[in-house]
């Protein structure tokens, strides 16, 4: 017996939206085989700041795709996650999929030192406990899958941002070199240039110490030519800023940023609106609202794609070809 599809999100929250939105496709895509419905989430906070988390429609022998609230603080991020899927799990939900558009706590992927935790090992260990299959979008270090013993679907942002920029931007494309903010951020460069059908350089750093950039040299050519710089994410905007700006001393018309999570620590946001970039484009991973210089392009195309697909036994990494 098929008891259908659930999206469940928090009508409350910053991704209820995005979970709607998703829902609204999903429900009025003509090649649907199976049912959609959308259910809510309660999460509140006691006096003393204990989570509470209640879900408040029948889950029994559904397939649950709950679509999580990237805004949250770290801590409340994953105490939410894990309550939410004991409490699937106790009431009796079919399979549990956890849709984390951003995925906190990846960055502490390694040993930085010694008697230190591998954090993202430790929230893997929470979520193979209650969830059939994690969704999520670029992870800063995709060998974090290595961790989980379930599936997992770590989405690529970059078609739908070129497709945006293709569509709002195309003249600005017709001069353009994609620029790696570091030697790590290569792959994810020569991705953009490929699809687009341009040229890649790298900005080559030294780091004095954790969010401190050292000297800065550009490998490649981008005098008199548009720049769009980008990454997995923009934390504090230190080391891209100064990218920017050494890419305008090497002579650089125009530079953008491109990346999928805007994270934006501290004074992040002042940090890009005084900077050398014209626009700083980014998704809708992490919820928040096109402002100054700052672009959000939404994901909610691919999201309900991919839930379509998997719900419907489709490949998802048919999504990206070989890109």
């Amino acid at each position: 017996m098929d008891n259908g599809i659930l999206i469940l999100a928090d009508p409350k929250g910053k991704a209820w939206n995005f979970a709607k939105e998703i829902y609204d496709k999903l429900n009025s895509d003509p090649r649907r085989e199976r049912e959609y419905s959308l259910g809510e989430v309660e999460i509140k906070k006691f006096n003393d700041g204990e989570i509470f988390v209640q879900i408040l429609t029948n889950v029994r022998k559904r397939t649950c795709f709950f679509i999580h609230d990237s805004s949250m603080s770290p801590q409340d991020w994953t105490m939410v996650l894990a309550e939410v899927n004991d409490a699937l799990m106790r009431s009796s939900a079919g399979k549990i999929n956890n849709v984390l558009p951003y995925m906190k706590y990846s960055r502490q992927d390694r040993l930085t030192a010694p008697r230190t935790p591998i954090t993202a090992s430790v929230l893997a260990r929470i979520i193979n406990t209650g969830a059939y299959r994690v969704i999520t979008t670029d992870l800063h270090n995709p060998a974090i899958t290595g961790s989980y013993n379930i599936p997992f679907d770590n989405l690529k942002a970059y078609p739908t941002i070129i497709e945006y920029l293709k569509k709002r931007y195309p003249l600005f494309l017709n001069n353009v070199v994609i620029v790696a903010p570091d030697v790590g951020s290569a792959d994810r460069a020569k991705s953009y240039a490929k699809r687009i059908g341009v040229s890649v350089a790298i900005a080559d750093k030294t780091r004095e110490k954790e969010g401190v950039v050292g000297d800065m040299t550009i490998i490649g050519d981008v005098r008199g030519k548009n720049v769009i710089l980008v990454d997995d994410m923009i934390d504090t905007g230190g080391t891209i800023c100064k990218a920017a700006d050494v890419l305008k001393a090497s002579g650089a018309l125009r530079v953008w940023v491109c990346v999928t999570h805007g994270v934006f620590s501290n004074d992040a946001v002042e940090k890009l609106e005084n900077s050398s970039f014209e626009k700083v484009i980014v998704t809708n991973s992490i919820p928040r609202q096109s402002s100054g210089k700052i672009e959000v392009v939404s994901l909610t195309d691919l999201f309900s794609e991919t839930i379509y697909r998997i719900s419907h036994g489709k490949s998802v990494s048919e999504l990206f070809g070989k890109g």
